[in-house]
């Protein structure tokens, strides 16, 4: 939605729209990036809304709702993406009652499809590998952004953290002795994640040979930074890992989730507990999880074919 289009609506409803970004904002906790999900899904709504003459809340109901959503539909998006609208709407409207700016909540019958469950894309471990190898080989020159390079993505494998937790990680969440990392999450949830001797060896030649080169008075407690001293940003990581899945030649992965969906999965593999892994990747749900018991079953099944002679 961009300023053009958010400028055409009326004074109620832009009211109600900046209201729930509020309320997101300083009573849910939520991050700048799912605020911005949630009002981008609201002003769609409430554009189609003036397609219809609809120009106050209370004009809202159950079919316009139904509407929006099948013309969305209509246009190509996926089950999931229609999922998190409806559950936005639905979000919207009770807060709406709540703020006794609706006297009915028309989205309280509103469904949408059910999301996709699409495995994720996993790497195997003979090309992670690989890609570590190569990593560590470049960094043998002692370069300070590849020593950074190999340092993070060792860290996004053997924690499986998302790669805003690993942007916004500090110094100070670092326990070298017992090797653990301490980030803060979805939904400001702070929790602990272990590591590995490999990813240790990373993290120590960063942070004596790379880090030192790069640190700038501002640059503060960040564990990681970019090329000009200042804590790096999420771009910046899912870049690295896009050239780094790039010459491994073998995979169509692009981004740093690959990495987490590896981990998660190679963890189960080798037999974690499956409530280990949800605390590990700082799901909520357990369900959420379970889904890369899914990956490992299909994998198995894979492996099955390939090797079993009567498969």
């Amino acid at each position: 939605m961009d300023h053009e289009e958010r400028t055409r609506i009326p004074g109620e409803l832009a009211q109600a729209a900046d209201g729930f970004e509020r309320y997101l904002l300083a009573e849910r906790g939520r991050s700048a990036h799912t605020i911005r999900a949630y009002r981008g899904d609201v002003d769609a709504l409430l554009i189609h809304a003036l397609t219809e003459g609809v120009t106050t809340l209370s004009g809202l109901d159950l079919s316009l709702l139904r509407r929006w959503l099948g013309d969305q539909s209509a246009a190509g998006l996926s089950r999931s993406t229609l999922a998190r609208r409806a559950a936005t709407v639905r979000s919207f409207t009770a807060w709406a009652m709540r703020e006794e700016l609706l006297e009915l909540d028309p989205a309280l019958r509103l469904k949408a499809p059910k999301r996709d469950h699409t495995l994720p894309a996993v790497l195997q471990q003979q090309q992670i590998q690989r890609l570590m190898e190569a990593l560590e080989d470049h960094a043998g020159d002692g370069d300070s952004i590849a020593l950074r390079d190999h340092a993070m993505v060792e860290l996004l494998y053997a924690t499986g953290i998302r790669v805003g937790e690993l942007a916004g990680a500090d110094i100070d969440g670092l326990n070298q002795e017992r090797r653990t990392l301490t980030v803060l999450g979805k939904g400001n949830k702070e929790r602990v994640v272990p590591y590995g001797v490999p990813a240790e060896q990373a993290l120590q030649k960063w942070l004596s040979a790379g880090r030192p080169t790069l640190v700038k008075s501002d640059s503060g407690p960040a564990l990681f930074l970019g090329k000009r001293g200042s804590r790096i940003d999420q771009r910046a990581v899912r870049t690295v890992v896009q050239h780094v899945f790039g010459d491994l030649g073998d995979t169509s992965a692009t981004g740093p989730h690959t990495l987490r969906h590896s981990a998660a999965t190679h963890l189960l593999d080798g037999g974690a507990d499956l409530r280990a892994v949800q605390e590990i990747l700082g799901h909520s749900s357990l369900a959420t999880t379970q889904l890369y018991t899914h990956v490992s079953v299909e994998r198995l099944r894979e492996s099955y074919k390939q090797a079993h002679p009567r498969a």
